[in-house]
């Protein structure tokens, strides 16, 4: 099941959370693989697992610690306490909180059309690179970019964008 949880991180294209209503263990595990997220007001979270006896094992011992920092990851994990949408948000587990569930679906959906307006060279790279460089340090990372980057100056994307930005348009790529 690990492998299914790590699919939703390692898919090229952003995934974005919409939390309504109870986000608990595993819950928790699909969340932290997300690229962003977000929740309403209503929203409640838990990691849950100690309080079943066992150790969470899909993803959240791994990812949470870099999303909202080692010390509170280890508090909310080993005290398995439920926390709000509010307080999700002061964690930086989530974005933003929304005051309703449509809230929250038209937000997310124009924030996902927004990105898919962007670039798709750049929006999947961007991606890769940023979950590349969580593993390595910043010369590392800076190596790697350049890399990437490298690659990609002759892109069609990043000729579109220069004649878009030249001719005070919005620019127009292809489907991410």
């Amino acid at each position: 099941m690990q492998d299914t949880i790590t699919a939703i991180e390692r898919c090229r294209k952003p995934v974005i959370a919409a939390i309504h209503g109870a986000c608990i263990g595993g819950g928790i595990d699909i969340i932290t693989a997300c690229d962003v997220r977000y929740c309403t007001e209503s929203a409640f979270f838990s990691v849950k697992e100690v309080d079943l006896g066992i150790t969470a094992d899909l993803g959240t011992l791994q990812r949470l610690p870099s999303i909202v920092g080692y010390g509170k990851a280890v508090e909310l994990a080993l005290s398995a306490r439920r926390f709000s949408g509010s307080e999700a948000k002061e964690l930086g587990l989530v974005s933003r909180v929304f005051g309703s569930k449509d809230a929250m679906d038209e937000g997310v959906q124009a924030i996902a059309e927004e990105i898919a307006a962007k670039s798709p060279l750049a929006v999947t790279g961007t991606k890769a690179v940023l979950l590349r460089s969580r593993d390595l340090t910043v010369v590392q990372g800076l190596d790697y970019i350049a890399t990437w980057n490298s690659g990609m100056l002759l892109s069609d994307d990043l000729v579109e964008a220069r004649a878009a930005q030249s001719q005070k348009r919005a620019p127009s790529f292809s489907k991410l």
